[in-house]
C-alpha cells in the first residue's frame, strides 16, 4: 500500500501543460500557482489534449 500512495503524490506535484487563449504559449502550471500566462498575462488557459485513446460509448 506505500507504494500506491508514494506514486500518488508524485503525480499530483507534476505540473500540468495549458494554453493560453490569447498568445497560443505553452505554460506549466502547478497546484496552486496562479492561474495567468507567463508571456503576456491573460487568464483564459485550455488544458493540453492527452495523447492517450480514449474511447466513448455511443448510444
Amino acid at each position: 500500500m506505500e507504494g500506491t500512495s508514494k506514486e500518488q503524490t508524485q503525480t499530483v506535484k507534476a505540473p500540468m501543460i495549458y494554453i493560453c487563449g490569447e498568445c497560443h504559449q505553452e505554460n506549466e502550471i502547478r497546484p496552486r500557482d496562479p492561474i495567468r500566462c507567463r508571456e503576456c498575462g491573460y487568464r483564459i488557459m485550455y488544458k493540453k489534449r492527452t495523447k492517450r485513446l480514449i474511447v466513448f460509448d455511443a448510444r
